[in-house]
């Protein structure tokens, strides 16, 4: 059995260390929040505290992290994961990041005599805690087939996507949906309030119309009930990687109107403080506009 090390157990690696826990992987973890890794420890993990002792312990590891900077710090920086070890690793990225950052971690890896794999995922804070995520993969075969047992005892779909950087394109382009869908819904659902039509009686025929979409059922409560507050899905998230792939648009040459629009839609939603707000929160923009 291949020792697993993980990284950030923040609202989605919390799940997926835990369920590679449940399915008794040999699991070390390292979080900056201590208090996080004792609780894991108790459980029956092992704990690290710092990059390089879980590094140490561990023959794959698994980064599920805030943002791209994060990401590049902790497996490209000086006091990064390889930083100390002359070991071959198979460092797994989960975050969402933009394609120049699964590439530098991938030449990174190589060059430090390693693999990298880039697999973000898809399926929530609700997914990562059942087991039942997305993980779409990037990079060389040997190493995925090497980390698909793990890959298992965190998600249902999992698909090796093709070469470095597949893995985070395919992200992007479900984020590219979402965010657009999200501000579809709630458009659509801002024009029903003003039409004075009851949101659940529209549901009713949405649900067996072209209408729909998953974006759709999941934003319509809450906008029905107004809960935007205390969100595991905040719209910082949706903002975030809306700009990456604007940025990717722009690389790429390809012309992303609806892209552009939600982008700025987002835009004014941090601008109004409300980025912390769920990201069906985007009504109030329309709304004020």
């Amino acid at each position: 059995m291949k020792r697993i090390g993980f990284v950030g157990l923040g609202n989605m690696g919390q799940g997926m260390a835990n369920n590679l826990l449940e399915k008794n992987a040999n699991l070390t973890v390292y979080t900056r929040n201590k208090e996080k890794i004792s609780s894991m420890e108790k459980r029956g993990a092992k704990g690290a505290y710092s990059l390089q002792d879980l590094a140490e312990k561990s023959d794959i590891i698994l980064t599920c992290l805030p943002d791209t900077q994060t990401s590049i710090e902790i497996i490209t920086g000086n006091e990064g994961l390889l930083s100390k070890t002359s070991e071959k690793k198979i460092i797994i990225d989960h975050s969402t990041v933009d394609l120049a950052t699964s590439k530098k971690c991938f030449e990174f890896c190589k060059e430090k005599g390693s693999e990298f794999l880039d697999a973000p995922i898809s399926g929530g804070p609700i997914g990562a805690k059942d087991g039942t995520l997305s993980i779409m993969v990037g990079g060389n075969i040997e190493p995925y087939n090497k980390a698909l047992d793990y890959f298992k005892m965190m998600g249902t779909t999992v698909k090796h996507m093709g070469e470095n950087g597949a893995g985070t394109s395919m992200k992007l382009i479900n984020q590219l949906l979402t965010a657009v869908h999200t501000t579809a819904a709630a458009e659509a659902l801002a024009l029903t309030n003003a039409s004075n039509v009851d949101i659940d009686s529209a549901m009713e025929i949405l649900q067996v119309s072209f209408g729909f979409s998953r974006m759709l059922e999941r934003c319509a409560p809450i906008i029905r009930d107004r809960e935007f507050e205390g969100s595991s899905v905040p719209a910082r998230n949706i903002h975030k990687d809306i700009s990456i792939i604007d940025q990717l648009g722009k690389d790429l040459s390809v012309n992303l109107p609806l892209t552009k629009t939600s982008k700025k839609l987002y835009d004014e939603l941090k601008k109004d403080g409300k980025e912390m707000d769920d990201m069906a929160g985007i009504i109030q923009i329309i709304e004020k506009q």
